[in-house]
């Protein structure tokens, strides 16, 4: 992250580097992958969807090739979920946390940065999100899986998006820091809620029933 949104924004991006590291990690060992491939996805979930937004902003390198901190904080979190395996209860009670916790801290990093160059609420709020599931992205892309932020699950991308919105709504009234970790607190725990509930958008089963009950209660002739 630019020194210019000060040190406490740039920890809070690195966080979401570490997080997302060592979920890349985790998944590399579901896929049963070798070292290379633990690097590989670590570096992909962790790094990705920043990469993908600052190329997106085409105002210089991305941040994740220019400071050095970037690529050894996911490769560092790679190695250790290499080394102990995350798995069993406890690892699934804390990886709704630390799923949230990236997607959170993303979600407000990539808004933050995206009005510090001037840009409107809309494409701010369209880079914090690819910040947030982007990583995700390109990683399922590689795995030749349909990218879980798509659908068919709990709402993760709504709540990045909610999470941006947060950060937005913010701008100009607070510091940026302030605005980044207010949005953070919202959209991490969101995600938590949103697994721990259930709680999903409407989807093709849902448009099925509603076809179901017009099927079964046609509309009285006029």
């Amino acid at each position: 992250m630019s020194t210019d949104l000060g040190d406490i924004v740039r920890v809070v991006d690195l966080v979401g580097v570490a997080v997302n590291g060592l979920l890349g990690g985790e998944i590399a060992r579901r896929e049963r992958l070798d070292p290379i491939g633990f690097a590989v996805l670590g570096i992909l979930s962790a790094l990705g969807g920043g990469m993908l937004r600052d190329t997106l902003l085409q105002r210089g390198t991305p941040v994740a090739l220019t400071d050095p901190w970037y690529l050894v904080v996911a490769l560092v979190a790679a190695l250790v979920a290499f080394v102990v395996p995350f798995e069993g209860r406890t690892w699934n009670a804390i990886y709704p946390s630390l799923d949230g916790l990236a997607l959170g801290t993303w979600a407000a990093v990539g808004t933050q940065k995206a009005l510090s160059f001037g840009l409107g609420w809309l494409p701010a709020l369209l880079l914090g999100t690819i910040t947030a599931v982007g990583g995700g992205l390109i990683r399922d892309i590689v795995l030749a899986r349909r990218p879980a932020f798509l659908g068919g699950n709990t709402l993760y991308a709504t709540c990045a998006i909610i999470a941006c919105g947060v950060a937005i709504l913010l701008n100009g009234l607070v510091t940026a820091e302030v605005a980044v970790l207010v949005s953070a607190a919202i959209g991490a725990p969101l995600v938590v809620i949103a697994k721990a509930r259930g709680w999903k958008l409407p989807g093709e089963s849902a448009r099925e029933g509603v076809r179901a009950i017009r099927r079964r209660y046609p509309r009285m002739p006029s």
